[in-house]
């Protein structure tokens, strides 16, 4: 069932805050990942990364994320999960992937110290190197891009309920019309 909100984003752009409030107001469920993560394997996530390396961290968030069974969720995963194929085919089939887009300055500014906060660098990688690395990989599953840049969180809230009303307003006219009789999408 496709009736899922899946956001993705880089770390700190707010994927968990947003989306429990977007939750709330659709009358849907939440799902943070990155604590399911942290329930299977007993760990927090920087323990994982420190004792399974980024290659080790990745299996394990690609099983987890594709194994997400969810029905009317809101869902968050981690920002890395758009390195696993596997979990971001799971989620374009079972949802509307929201990418939660902001500027590597705010980025930045929100990100103090990415080792605490449980980002995936490899040796050497600098935050701005991963944001530059992730971002052509963000838009390319999103379905629905929300700009977060210079709002209150409450502003990115309303961006992101008026952009998936717009977006599922445009599918069911999308369904209507191919039910026509001679009428082709393109």
């Amino acid at each position: 069932m496709k009736n899922n909100l899946i956001f993705i984003g880089m770390p700190a752009v707010g994927k968990s805050t947003v989306g429990i409030v977007v939750a709330k107001r659709l009358g849907m469920s939440f799902i943070d990942v990155d604590l399911l993560i942290q329930e299977e394997e007993h760990k927090l996530l920087r323990e994982i990364i420190a004792e399974s390396g980024q290659d080790g961290f990745l299996k394990i968030e690609n099983r987890v994320n594709a194994s997400v069974r969810a029905d009317n969720c809101v869902i968050s995963p981690g920002g890395s999960v758009v390195y696993c194929d596997e979990a971001m085919r799971h989620y374009k089939k079972i949802g509307t992937v929201v990418y939660l887009k902001a500027s590597y300055q705010t980025i930045k500014r929100r990100i103090r110290n990415p080792k605490k906060r449980g980002v995936v660098l490899r040796e050497g990688q600098s935050l701005k190197d991963l944001y530059y690395e992730r971002a052509p990989l963000f838009e390319k599953y999103a379905d629905i891009t929300v700009p977060v840049d210079g709002g209150r969180i409450e502003d990115t809230i309303k961006k992101v309920l008026l952009a998936v009303k717009k977006y599922k307003k445009r599918g069911d006219s999308r369904k209507k019309l191919d039910k026509q009789p001679g009428r082709t999408l393109k």
